[in-house]
């Protein structure tokens, strides 16, 4: 197994290169709907026909959403990972491994970017920020303790298991 340090590099790197797809991909798909909804076969028919306005719609929230991953992609570009130490408290570029009503899981807390996945390795791991309930809870936190967090109107446990 590689040392930590060399994995969480690693894994900035695959969240990189998958940010930088995923932007593509969103820019693409925006462009594309831009031109259906401005395209001459996109007219209303009758006043029922919402066909261009429906694309013009999704063109806007995929071109927001191609500008929110953009944020993320500069943050993770520019940000500094720290090695954290294992008494360290939770904080930004943390890496943490949980234990989320039992299940093992790693998370790497951001200030932006929540709920972005990434298979790395053969582990799922996720991005977590403090506006999210776990995030809040996890924030400060050190390996050892457990924390409870919302998910609707139930209550999870989380355990902490390493920051790194």
């Amino acid at each position: 197994m590689q040392p930590s340090n060399d994995f969480k590099k690693l894994l900035i790197e695959a969240f990189i290169l998958q940010l930088e797809t995923d932007l593509v991909a969103m820019k693409e798909s925006a462009r594309a709907n831009h031109e259906a909804a401005t395209h001459e076969e996109s007219k209303a028919e009758n006043e029922y026909d919402t066909r261009g306005l429906e694309a013009a719609y999704l063109a806007g929230a995929q071109a927001k959403r191609a500008g929110e991953i953009d944020e993320v992609l500069a943050l993770f570009k520019t940000m500094s990972f720290k090695a954290f130490q294992p008494k360290d408290p939770v904080q930004a570029g943390a890496l943490i491994a949980v234990e989320v009503d039992g299940k093992p899981s790693r998370l790497l807390m951001m200030p932006k970017g929540g709920a972005v996945r990434l298979q790395f390795q053969g582990e799922n791991i996720q991005i977590v920020t403090p506006a999210s309930s776990l995030g809040e809870a996890l924030l400060g936190q050190r390996a050892g303790d457990t924390v409870e967090f919302e998910v609707g109107d139930q209550l999870r446990e989380c355990e902490l298991i390493a920051v790194e």
